[in-house]
């Protein structure tokens, strides 16, 4: 199938713009290749410590004839998502020495669980963890032990950090591995049902407990489309994993037997092969266009178009929310999960998942189908579903949805467009998920109600100050001012409010969970308040218009009034919980449109006075016969 020529106009819209940044990141992994550092060019002292614990791989690592996998895990047991990857690196040790290579943990990074923090001063970490991710990921493969790497990581800020950490060692070829969700428990519907009853004052905290227990209650994923989920979506979009492998349950043959296949094919495609794929090249323009549509498509998570951006940025590719915007009008919205719909991942996978939804999307030109995948076959082979029929795994075409009701073919979708919109206007330029709210909300006009925190909603909300009309306004939430955390704690209330009939709608310059719905909400505003933007002007009462049919975002005041009117003053930043420690990457974050990130912004602001590397001065890298 032709692609699609408007998908096809935003790839070269992004070429065209990403032209220089994109070679110049091309031309440092080709110095990386030819003159970084890699095992050849350490010296006796640097080898030795790296192999001094390896036992049994040991003579294989100094004889330096196959590759050594460098393992960056995001491994804790507090995180229900992670908790299997405590067994994988032994796992995958004996998995590549079944082809003769051998593996070796690179490093441990931090893994927050937002959903533990959610609501709670760590959630001012939260956004700033994704570069403290992709900083461990670089101290990991700095040492210049490996030749190839698998990245072990599923959650929120988790798989964005790995990969952008990654993608500055884009010579090297690596395979992100999953580990699958949790079965599924509580019904979305209750759960969110007894969330709002709690908030309406209903039920109690045992209810409330017993409620959230059921729907998180063992190893795995959490089993809503929020954005550890969409994260999986993305990498199979991208071809960064094995096909079809984000969604099959931890602890099953299967997933072993996929686990497996990552780190044999992870051997194929070194450099010392005929099919090397490294990381870098894999991650282009059209693999980044192939990620933004899987997000559309599907009804993905919002952080992503922070995420995606920064992402991209890491690997010389620079998108907006206006690439964002055009491929939504070009892509329809093909599947409903939880919270767009009422089934959860495990659904949506048994329905057909990622790969009918892929293999759908290819069909109707909607994807691009020649980006270079670490899988052999291109985007195609991920159109298809992994089965173990005895000891042998093979993939079987998933060519038909299982249940319309949670997956549709393109030709015949649940919306013509996709599941976010860009909104626009006096205010500045906002996120809005339209995938989540019935159309006859997307567009909200009514009285501003001005707050700097999100406890002070939840406050008026129970003093009954916000049964009206009312665009609720949370102000100074976004990079620089505390971190961007997100505000899902005010779903409960503001669904609340929205149920008992009132117009509702929440404008932030912070974020909403990836698992937030139901309520109109124009998140992600910039510039944000701290930055100067108009969000800091707002006074009670204003009356502020948000609308996802026409993508406006303004507010309705005098046009001289407006520009004589001052913004108010920031308050005061908080201590304690750590997030003194970030306040280096508050000061210095970009936008959230251009990912949110100081790190970023830092890096691409020295890569004009940048040298290439050259190769390090070593004077006894020829000795390598070691007893070992």
């Amino acid at each position: 199938m032709t692609l699609d020529p408007r998908i096809a106009a935003v790839t070269d819209r992004i070429i065209q713009r990403s032209r220089a940044t994109r070679a110049a990141y091309l031309g440092l992994l080709d110095a990386e290749r030819a003159t970084g550092v890699d095992r050849p060019r350490l010296s006796c002292g640097n080898l030795a410590h790296g192999f001094a614990a390896s036992g049994e791989d040991k003579k294989a690592i100094i004889a330096q004839k196959a590759m050594n996998i460098g393992i960056v895990t995001a491994y804790n047991d507090m995180l229900s998502a992670h908790q299997p990857y405590g067994r994988y690196p032994e796992q995958m040790k004996i998995f590549a020495r079944e082809v003769g290579a051998t593996a070796q943990v690179a490093g441990g990074v931090p893994a927050m669980c937002d959903g533990v923090t959610q609501g709670q001063p760590g959630m001012e970490l939260s956004l700033f963890s994704r570069d403290t991710i992709a900083l461990s990921t670089a101290i990991g493969l700095s040492h210049g032990m490996f030749e190839g790497a698998a990245l072990l990581g599923i959650c929120d800020k988790i798989v964005p950090g790995l990969l952008i950490g990654a993608l500055r060692f884009g010579h090297l070829p690596m395979i992100l591995v999953p580990s699958g969700p949790m079965g599924t428990g509580l019904p979305n519907k209750e759960k969110a049902r007894i969330r709002q009853d709690y908030a309406e004052g209903k039920v109690g905290e045992d209810a409330l407990l017993e409620g959230e227990s059921k729907s998180y209650h063992s190893a795995g994923t959490c089993t809503f489309y929020g954005t550890a989920n969409s994260n999986q979506m993305m990498m199979e979009m991208m071809g960064l994993h094995v096909p079809a492998s984000s969604f099959v349950h931890p602890s099953t043959k299967l997933r072993q037997e996929l686990t497996r296949a990552a780190v044999h094919r992870l051997v194929e495609i070194g450099w010392n092969g005929d099919d090397y794929r490294p990381l870098g090249r894999c991650v282009d323009e059209k693999a980044i266009v192939n990620a933004a549509i899987g997000l559309l498509a599907t009804g993905g998570s919002t952080n992503h178009a922070i995420h995606l951006p920064a992402i991209a940025r890491a690997a010389g590719i620079i998108i907006d929310w206006e690439d964002l915007d055009r491929l939504s009008a070009a892509v329809p919205l093909i599947a409903r999960v939880y919270p767009n719909g009422p089934g959860d991942v495990n659904g949506y996978h048994e329905a057909g998942g990622i790969a009918f939804t892929i293999h759908t999307l290819l069909e109707a030109g909607l994807l691009h189908d020649d980006i270079l995948t670490v899988w052999k076959g291109g985007m195609a082979a991920y159109g298809r579903d992994p089965v173990l029929e005895g000891e042998t795994l093979s993939w079987k075409p998933v060519i038909e949805t299982r249940d319309e009701k949670m997956l549709r073919p393109a030709s015949a979708p649940f919306q013509p467009d996709g599941g976010m919109r860009l909104v626009s206007g006096n205010l500045g330029r906002a996120t809005f998920k339209a995938s989540a709210v019935e159309p006859e909300r997307w567009t909200i006009e009514a009285p501003a109600r001005i707050f700097e925190d999100q406890d002070d909603v939840v406050r008026a909300y129970k003093a009954g100050e916000l049964f009206r009309d009312v665009v609720i306004v949370v102000r100074f939430q976004g990079p620089r001012a505390n971190g961007m955390p997100e505000l899902h704690k005010l779903t409960p209330p503001l669904s609340s409010i929205q149920d008992k009939g009132f117009k509702v709608a929440l404008v932030t310059d912070g974020r909403m969970s990836g698992a937030s719905g139901k309520v109109p909400a124009a998140i992600h505003l910039t510039p944000e308040a701290l930055a100067d933007g108009p969000i800091c002007k707002l006074r009670d009462g204003d009356i502020v218009r948000v609308s996802a049919d026409d993508g406006q975002i303004d507010v309705l005041v005098d046009p001289a009034e407006w520009a004589m009117r001052a913004a108010v003053a920031r308050p005061r930043q908080r201590l304690g919980t750590g997030r003194e420690l970030f306040a280096f990457m508050r000061a210095g974050a970009s936008s959230a449109e251009e990912g949110g990130s100081a790190m970023i912004a830092t890096m691409e602001a020295m890569l004009d006075d940048a040298v290439q590397p050259e190769p390090p001065l070593v004077d006894n890298v020829e000795d390598r016969t070691i007893d070992a």
